[in-house]
């Protein structure tokens, strides 16, 4: 999430109740968690084992809980709790803001655009020309759709993310992470029936220009996924996946989170997805293997009871 203007980290860290060391003279632009994270932006590490990976990271301000060496042109922001901190910072910078209207009286919504009846359009949603929105639609808070838009009945566009801090040092195990990212929709897109879209945590989720879904899709947090591809129904992807351009993803297929899926690929159905694949290739089964190598082996398994009788002398 980028803040409306930068942010004196001197203030940041007042506000925190932190320990400001390195460089305390400079401006924070932004917030990530560290799968997003881009330069000018505050991340936050809460276990040793992720230090060296925050600091060095394109972050310049580090939120963490132990004071340790600071790279140069960095600092760090040093607190009990850097979790709670972050979500302090992240709460006052984006505000749940309830809305008590069906179409939100800040939503733009571009020349030549249809909102069914029953559908809800959130605060600060960009709709842009010509798009279609069915009934019983939720686009929430802050997510943008391009031009020539569809989307059918009952889908979700902007829920939250499913992420949470799973440190078990308090009176209860989980508490999520505030979403402050949205949802992109590019231009050209049509989004099925009864389909869920979470929003980034604090970056964007990204359907490319282009892509069709069918129904029953989710897609999970800080995905990308590129243009002109093509989704059947009960596709189901986790979060912070990178889909390149043109992929084919058909029936009942799962991805693991945090992999790529490379440009072209076409995913058979029920496949399973474990680790990243290259483009250009097709894949079946579970875990995900070349379509044709899975072939042969089924044939070859099929012959086992006859490769049997012969080794047996029947």
């Amino acid at each position: 999430m980028q803040f409306p203007s930068p942010v004196s980290i001197q203030w940041l860290a007042e506000f925190v109740e932190a320990k400001l060391i390195g460089n305390t003279q400079s401006n924070a632009s932004g917030i990530n968690e560290i799968h997003k994270v881009e330069k000018g932006d505050i991340v936050f590490v809460d276990h040793p084992k992720y230090y060296d990976k925050c600091i060095n990271s394109l972050a310049d301000f580090i939120l963490i809980n132990k004071e340790v060496d600071c790279p140069t042109g960095k600092a760090l922001l040093i607190v009990a709790n850097p979790f709670e901190a972050y979500c302090k910072i992240v709460n006052h910078f984006r505000p749940f803001t309830p809305s008590t209207t069906t179409i939100s009286n800040s939503a733009k919504i571009g020349e030549g655009s249809f909102i069914y009846p029953n559908s809800f359009i959130g605060n600060n949603v960009v709709i842009g020309k010509n798009c279609i929105i069915y009934p019983n639609v939720s686009i929430l808070d802050y997510c943008v759709l391009g031009d020539n838009v569809i989307i059918q009945s009952s889908t979700v566009i902007g829920s939250d993310a499913f992420y949470y801090n799973t440190k078990k040092d308090r009176s209860f195990w989980y508490k999520r992470m505030p979403s402050c990212g949205i949802v992109l929709i590019e231009d050209n897109v049509e989004i099925g029936s009864g389909c869920t879209i979470d929003r980034g945590v604090s970056h964007n989720t990204i359907i490319g220009a282009g892509t069709k879904f069918d129904n029953q899709i989710h897609i999970g947090h800080d995905t990308v996924v590129g243009k002109n591809c093509l989704f059947a129904t009960g596709v189901i992807v986790a979060g912070v996946v990178t889909i390149e351009d043109g992929v084919t993803i058909w029936g009942g297929v799962i991805v693991n989170k945090t992999l790529t899926i490379g440009e072209n690929a076409v995913l058979l159905g029920r496949t399973g997805v474990s680790s990243s694949i290259m483009g250009n290739k097709t894949y079946w089964g579970t875990p995900a293997q070349e379509a044709s190598i899975v072939k042969r082996e089924l044939i070859w398994i099929k012959r086992i009871p006859q490769i049997w009788e012969k080794v047996m002398g029947k």
